[in-house]
């Protein structure tokens, strides 16, 4: 049963701003998924503002907004594949543990100025 659908899109050049200033990454992103972003070379921007984008549509999947959320801990992975995958710890997993989910599905994609995430939250 689907219990939640959230999407969201971020403008590249927003994460071109945020990188100019110190630590401001750092507040938003979990080290792991700041790493394997920013080592994508002049991709690093698309691949931040996708995975912004993710952590946004979760809380507009929840239904509640990121209230209460720490955004480093929801973490936005590739598996081997390349398959986006969320995952998440502390103030995250609560509130997907009190939506009644205990699935998610993440789609990113991204095109020179813009990023675009889906979520699904399901209980299966």
């Amino acid at each position: 049963m689907i219990i939640g659908i959230g999407v969201d899109i971020v403008h590249v050049r927003r994460m071109e701003r945020w990188r100019r200033v110190p630590g401001l990454l750092e507040r938003f992103f979990h080290p792991g998924e700041l790493s394997a972003s920013l080592s994508r070379g002049s991709g690093d921007v698309l691949s931040l503002a996708a995975r912004f984008a993710a952590k946004e549509a979760f809380g507009k999947a929840l239904g509640t907004g990121l209230v209460g959320i720490v955004l480093k801990d929801i973490m936005v992975i590739n598996r081997h594949n390349g398959r986006p995958e969320i995952k998440l710890g502390g103030t995250a997993r609560a509130a997907l543990e009190k939506s009644g989910a205990n699935t998610v599905h993440v789609s990113l994609t991204h095109e020179r100025d813009n990023a675009v995430a889906m979520v699904v939250l399901e209980l299966v």
